[in-house]
């Protein structure tokens, strides 16, 4: 269940923010605390205070452009709602953090903020996960790189050995010619 993955350390930033990732009829402080309600909540009530000061943090540590943290957050652009997600679940504090298209949708300053948001959270010994269809995505933010085709794993490169090319292929090979390969 979604609990026990939270509990557990892990943290799903699925790729339809505006369906799946947020409230948009809410405010951004009600969006950020979701994931972790109980952390911002005393005898289970939450503290408006509390989810508040919360969502300020992230509102200036995430650069979330907005007027306050009680805009609705289906006002925002799609980079700063990405953010408000990302903020969600960077406040459940995970171990592991899967990113399923986490730049779709937002303009090209988003994306690099979020890439050093990516990057900050490896450097401090998160595993992240990214699903991504974007090749420079990949080839500039990942270690590792796992391809699938046809649903199913076709190649494992490090980042060294990565080239646009090499994952094309890999993720262009049939499930008939990978068991010829084998």
């Amino acid at each position: 269940s979604v609990p026990e993955a939270i509990g557990h350390g892990l943290a799903y930033v699925t790729e339809d923010r505006k369906h799946l990732g947020l409230n948009l009829m809410d405010g951004i402080s009600r969006n950020i605390s979701l994931s972790a309600l109980g952390k911002v909540a005393r005898r289970g009530w939450v503290s408006e205070h509390e989810e508040t000061r919360v969502a300020e943090s992230f509102r200036a540590a995430m650069r979330i452009k907005a007027p306050s943290v009680f805009a609705q957050t289906g006002k925002l652009s799609g980079g700063n709602q990405q953010k408000v997600v990302l903020s969600k679940w960077i406040f459940s504090e995970p171990e592991v953090l899967i990113l399923d298209e986490p730049t779709r949708g937002i303009d090209v300053g988003a994306k690099a903020e979020i890439y050093a948001v990516i990057a900050e959270l490896a450097a401090q010994g998160k595993a992240v996960l990214i699903i991504s269809s974007e090749l420079p995505e990949l080839l500039g933010m990942c270690d590792r790189i796992y391809t699938m085709a046809e649903g199913r794993l076709t190649g494992e490169v490090d980042r060294a050995d990565a080239t646009q090319e090499s994952l094309m292929r890999l993720m262009t090979v049939s499930a008939a010619t990978r068991n010829e390969q084998v």
